[in-house]
């Protein structure tokens, strides 16, 4: 165990490179989820057709598979990728069409007394996105993509395949210099587990803030009653 704590800078490195990859992913996901999962709210339907394309396809194929491809196969066609932006394009393209259904689900669930009351004060398309259904949808959308968003941070281990040298890549090259297998993916299995958390309250904030924007508050517990008189009793 000693031998492998030793080596916590090269630990330190694949984790911080690790969490690059888990940003830029997840902004290049996150763009895609919001493009497309409007899309899926339109009343055109070419473009909820694009929509699905984009979902159904994405959706059904494996981040690993679109790794490979990005950074193996398309080289074949002329089209060549760094292994950090083939790493990017593979697993954003794979969660954005997750978050595509998550954003998609959500427009749909801000109640339709919303939609009417921007469109009775002449709110424009727009406006009645931006300043109505999107900042309620965004609360909605907030828990589901906490959850997407830790699962994305989860696949970039397979990055290491391709030669990246994140958390697992600089494990494999620890464990095979001192042997020590057991202690070094208990190492890092703590330090994913560590990244994770660190997500979820980032992902908590976000909730917090949007409640407090919304104007939310907590339910607060009713008074006790008396028995006997009906009497509203002080806490």
């Amino acid at each position: 165990m000693s031998e492998v704590l030793n080596s916590y800078p090269q630990l330190l490195r694949g984790a911080w490179l690790t969490i690059q990859i888990t940003l830029y992913a997840a902004a290049f996901a996150l763009v895609l989820a919001m493009v497309f999962g409007l899309l899926g709210t339109a009343r055109s339907r070419l473009l909820r057709a694009v929509n699905r394309v984009y979902v159904e396809f994405f959706r059904g194929i494996a981040a690993l598979v679109l790794l490979y491809w990005f950074f193996y196969a398309l080289p074949l066609l002329g089209l060549r990728f760094t292994p950090l932006a083939a790493a990017v394009l593979a697993i954003g393209l794979n969660y954005g069409a997750y978050g595509a259904e998550v954003v998609r689900g959500s427009v749909n669930a801000v109640p339709r007394a919303q939609w009417e009351a921007a469109c009775a004060i002449n709110f424009t398309p727009l406006q009645r996105l931006r300043r109505v259904l999107l900042p309620q949808a965004f609360a909605l959308m907030l828990p589901p993509f906490g959850n997407l968003f830790i699962e994305l941070m989860k696949a970039t281990a397979g990055v290491s395949l391709v030669g990246i040298a994140d958390l697992t890549f600089r494990a494999k090259q620890i464990q095979a210099s001192t042997g020590q297998t057991a202690a070094t993916f208990v190492v890092i299995l703590v330090m994913y587990f560590v990244i994770a958390q660190a997500l979820q309250v980032l992902v908590r904030l976000a909730e917090r803030r949007s409640d407090r924007v919304l104007g939310r508050r907590l339910p607060t517990r009713p008074a006790p009653i008396a028995a006997t008189t009906g009497e509203v009793v002080s806490p």
